[in-house]
Parts: C-alpha cells; structure tokens; sequence
C-alpha cells in the first residue's frame, strides 16, 4: 500500500478499536448490579452501545481488515451483509440517541423545575416499547438490502451498489429513509438539545440572583432523588453529544442525498469516516457525563 492508504487504514483502524472498546464499556458499565436497579437510563445506553457495536464489528472490522489486506473480504457475499448492518444499526443508534436526549432533558426539567418530580421515560415499560419500535423500523428500512446490494463484480473494490427495479422505487426508498430516520430524529434531538440549554441557562441565572446557599439548595434538591448537580452535568454531556451528531449526521445526511444523485467512492468513505467518528467519541462523552468513566467494577 502506498503512504496515503497506509494513513486511511491506520486512521481506520483506530475508530474502529476505540469504538469497539468505548461502546463494550459503555455497556458494561451500564449495567445494574441486580435486575430490580435496572433504569431506564441504563437501558436506553446499553441499547446505544449494542447498536454501535453492530457497526464496529460488522462494517468497521471487517472494512478495516480489507484495508489492510488490499482485498474486500467476501466481496460478493458480503455486502448484503454490509448493507443491512450499516443501515439497522445507524437506525437504532440515531433513536437511541434522540430518546436518551429527550430523557436527560425531562430529568433536568423535572429537577429542576418541578422539585424531582417522576417524568414519562422514567417509565421502563415505555422506554422498552419505544426501544421495541425503533428496531422495528429499523428492520422495516435494512431488511430490504439483502435483495438489492451487489458488489461491483472487482474484488480488489470495496463497493457495494444497491439495485433497484425502478428509479422512483428507488428515491421512494431513499426519501422515506430519510424523512423517518434522519429528519424526524434530528429534529426531535435538535428541539431537546435546545430545551436543555435554555434550562441551564435560566438554572444559572436563578442561582447568581440568590446571595444565599439555602435557597439553591431548596430549589436543586429532591428528596430521595439525586441532586440536580448530577442531573445537570449528565444533561450537558447529552448536549455535547448532540452537538456531535448534529454536526455529523448533518454532514451524513447532505453526503447520503448526493450519493443518491451519483456514485461516488469518496463520498462513500466520507459518509463512514463519519459515522465512525460519531460511534468512536460518543461513548466516551456518555460515560464521563455519568461518572462512569474509570476502571472500578460495575458489580
């Protein structure tokens, strides 16, 4: 390989072992030590991790081993593979994070505004439901690539086209891909990621306007419940991580239009560099965002 390829695959190589390491923690650290102190929380973090993990091992492993290799492994098999994981697992992740950023900002808000009080997505029956549908559509959208992907037919390519029967089928497909799994989520997570700002925002404001320590305390507390401090500092790790995936799933988004208008090979590592990025770095900020990220053992 020449120095530029050796570059791409080391850079390659490197999203990929972060993202599998930072997602398997994030996993691990989430889980409870007993089935009865299973939150929602928790949950919904686990999931995140399990759908990045699904491209870590499935699209990113594999990718960066051909890399190395100079060969796309099991090229004709394969991309069916490729395409339905890519595609269910960037589904579920883009769900998960909108439901996560929509549970920390009804945790701020109920924080701090209404004194701790109990908010719908600490319901860990409708939080299941919810995580349910999200697969459920993204199946509905990956399934469909079992029967359309093809590889290019060289081996030494790592392309893989998706035929469809007609063109309007195509862009229905295509639109409909992005109208539910792109703009939908981005925009819910876009209007929370808001809403959280402005709650910090007025929560700062509120404790600078008291001179004395008892008030904050009175207004930030709850009984039987963490303090909004916790709250607060998770909710800002969730308004980074939404700051992330704005910034990338934006670029994401503008990169699958186009590639729907014309193939280009380019555009296609441009849209995995990103997506790795955002499955390398998110868990990461997660963990930090709940104390979690260290070494100490989780049971």
């Amino acid at each position: 390989m020449q120095l530029q390829d050796w570059v791409e695959s080391s850079i390659r190589a490197f999203f990929c072992v972060t993202g599998i390491t930072g997602n398997f923690w994030l996993a691990l650290r989430s889980l409870p030590r007993s089935r009865s102190r299973l939150r929602p929380n928790d949950v919904l973090f686990i999931n995140l991790a399990v759908s990045n993990l699904i491209t870590n091992c499935m699209v990113d492993l594999p990718d960066t081993l051909a890399q190395f290799l100079n060969s796309w492994l099991l090229s004709r098999n394969y991309c069916s593979v490729l395409q339905f994981s890519s595609d269910l697992s960037e589904t579920s992740s883009i769900f998960s994070t909108m439901f996560i950023t929509l549970y920390w900002h009804q945790k701020l808000v109920g924080s701090v505004r209404r004194g701790g009080a109990p908010v719908q997505l600490d319901n860990l029956r409708l939080v299941l439901w919810l995580l349910l549908g999200s697969w459920m559509v993204a199946l509905t959208f990956s399934v469909p690539h079992f029967f359309i992907a093809e590889h290019d037919g060289n081996d030494s390519l790592e392309v893989c086209e998706e035929k469809f029967p007609t063109p309007a089928e195509k862009k229905t497909f295509d639109g409909l891909y992005l109208i539910v799994a792109n703009v939908v989520p981005l925009v819910g997570i876009t209007y929370a990621s808001v809403q959280i700002v402005v709650t910090l925002i007025q929560s700062q404001k509120r404790v600078k306007d008291h001179s004395g320590g008892s008030e904050q305390k009175t207004e930030v507390r709850s009984s039987g419940n963490p303090s909004s401090g916790t709250h607060v500092r998770a909710a800002k790790s969730v308004v980074a991580v939404a700051s992330i995936f704005i910034f990338c799933w934006f670029i994401h988004l503008v990169l699958r239009i186009y590639s729907g208008f014309r193939n280009s090979i380019l555009v296609v590592k441009l849209t995995n560099f990103i997506g790795a990025t955002y499955t390398c770095f998110v868990p990461y900020v997660y963990l930090h965002g709940v104390k979690k990220l260290n070494c100490s053992c989780c049971w």
